[in-house]
This record gives C-alpha cells, structure tokens and sequence, in this order.
C-alpha cells in the first residue's frame, strides 16, 4: 500500500483496521493462568495484552525494535522562538549519524535499530505566522519518508525529532485543533523565557490566526506544522498499516499524533504514551488523547528518548507474560 495524494493518505487513515481480538482474548486467558495473583503485575498486564493483539499472537515476543528520528527546519525560528539557532539542527543530525547523542545510547541499551532521516534542512518551512508552512506536495513528501521509513521487520516502531523551532509547531497545531490560547499551549522547548517566551506565544497565535480555522489535523500539520512532525505521523500510520505497535515520545511527537486523531479518530489505538515530558502541554494532550504515560521522568530532550526508555517497560511486561509458567506448568495451586 502507498500514496501519491493527501487524499490517498486520508483513504488509508479511514481504513485502518484494529487489532486482532482473538488474540487478545487468547492472551488474557494467558495472564490469567500465569503464577501471579490477579493484577498483581498491573499496567504490565495490559500493556502484554494490548501488544499481543497488535501482533497478533497470544503469546509474542518484542526482539527488534525500530527508534526514527526526523529532522526538519522551521520557517518561525526566525522569529526567535528558540534558544537556539536553525544550524544546529544540521549539527545534530550528524551528531546522530556518528553515534554522539542520547538517543543512541538508548538504542544501544535496548538492542534497538536507530535510524535517522533529513527532511530538506537547507529548505525550512514557510514562516506561518505569515502563510502556511508547506504546500500540500511538501506535506505529502514529508508522510511519504515517514511512511517508508518503517521497515516491515521491526516489532515495535519509536519515533523521534530533531528541528529548532519544533515546540512552536507543536503548539501551533495543539492550539489550531484544540482552542484555548496560545499560551496554553506553549511551553519553554529549548529553554526559552522571557521576551523570547513572549515572542514564542506570539508565533503561536499569529500562525493559527492567519492560517485557521482547520478543517481537520492534516490541514493543521500542513499550515503550521513541520517536515519531521508530518514524517512522524507517516510513520505512525504506516506502522499500523503493517500492524506494528507504537510507543509515542514527547510534545512534538504526540501533536503529530493528534493531528491524525483529530482526522480519523482511532487512528492512535496501535500507539501508547512512553512518557510524560516537563513540556507544559504535554500532560494535557495526553490525557485528550486518552495516553497514560509510562514513565514520567522531567525529560524534555525529544529525539525519542523518553519513548525509547520506555521500550524497556514493554520488554519487561512481554518477558513476564510470554516466559512465565501458568500455575498447570509449574504445578503450583491456584486456589
């Protein structure tokens, strides 16, 4: 399956298919046998649950995950909404590429394929405070090295960005989508506070000014969004369409995600919340989207990192449910 047109992408988002139930149920009646009193290993339980139905398969194992991480340039960063500046971005990606940052240390930890991906760092989105960042082809390009970014070999998918000025798209599109104000929505990203933190706010409600109302989340992605947040969502969707489970990270992350939930609800129901960042929105888009963190750490890197230590939690709760001994196996009473 692929896509050449906006429209075919919102085609596959409405045909989506959900998990396999049989599977699930198959794996409930596991748990319920394993030498452990009811419950007694919580959220764990659910998470082995919802990753069997997924693959299908009562009793699945997690042995390749897949971290990608997207890079993009911002338009709106120059209007000084970021501590830092546009070049780093380049700087980082090949700080990733040679092995350097965080997110590949938590690849390494968790025996996880990092890739990572550029999405046109010398050609930044428009500046949206004064018309939309992408046209629609830039937007359909951006999905498509999403969507071919997934490998059909990978278990579970984690998605990561990397792009000065991302936190103010992420805003952006939060506030376009959900309402309130502009400072509901924006947070510190790199640090920023003060005048600068003004200036951020100010971004945020010129680009929904001048570019809404949204007619639904691609829309918003397209008008104030970013190349490595719309991959990020290509990813999430081609994921689904190869039934992969996915483990969301921060801020940005989870606003692409909304944008695909507020055009196909359920379009998130392959994906849990790895964790809660210290981004000041981020807690509320999760609980919109109805995400329990899995972690909750202060982390406000992005690249990945908090979904990628999160991994470790789901390959904990898979080991328990698929090693363990049902109490007939270990010939300990249940009763």
């Amino acid at each position: 399956m692929s896509f050449e047109t906006l429209d075919d992408f919102r085609s596959i988002l409405e045909g989506l298919t959900g998990p396999d139930e049989a599977a699930k149920e198959a794996a409930r009646n596991r748990n319920a046998e394993l030498t452990k009193p009811p419950g007694a290993l919580g959220r764990l339980e659910d998470l082995a649950v919802w990753y069997a139905g997924w693959r299908g398969d009562a009793r699945p194992t997690l042995t390749a995950p897949q971290i990608v991480v997207f890079a993009g340039n911002h338009g709106v960063a120059a209007r000084g909404v970021s501590a830092f500046p546009a070049e780093v971005t380049h700087q980082m990606v090949a700080n990733f590429q040679a092995g350097g940052a965080a997110i590949n240390q938590l690849a390494a930890a968790f025996d996880a394929r990092l890739d990572v991906h550029a999405l046109d760092l010398d050609r930044p989105t428009n500046d949206f405070t004064t018309r939309p960042a992408m046209n629609e082809a830039d937007l359909v390009s951006a999905l498509q090295v999403g969507w071919n970014a997934v490998k059909g070999t990978a278990d579970l998918v984690v998605v990561g960005e990397m792009g000065i000025g991302n936190t103010t798209s992420a805003a952006a599109i939060a506030h376009g989508l959900l309402g309130g104000s502009a400072a509901d929505w924006t947070g510190r990203g790199t640090g920023v506070e003060g005048t600068a933190l003004d200036a951020k706010i100010h971004a945020v409600a010129a680009g929904v000014a001048a570019n809404g109302p949204f007619s639904d989340g691609l829309e918003a992605m397209r008008c104030v969004g970013g190349r490595e947040i719309a991959a990020m969502a290509g990813a999430m969707v081609r994921a689904r369409d190869l039934r992969i489970p996915v483990i969301l990270d921060g801020f940005i992350c989870t606003a692409a995600a909304l944008s695909l939930e507020k055009t196909v609800p359920g379009a998130l129901d392959h994906a849990i919340a790895g964790h809660q960042s210290a981004e000041v929105a981020h807690a509320k888009l999760l609980e919109i989207l109805g995400k329990a963190p899995l972690l909750s750490l202060d982390l406000r890197l992005g690249e990945g990192s908090g979904a990628a230590l999160a991994i470790g939690l789901l390959k904990g709760a898979l080991i328990c449910h698929s090693g363990m001994a049902t109490f007939a196996e270990a010939g300990v009473s249940d009763s």
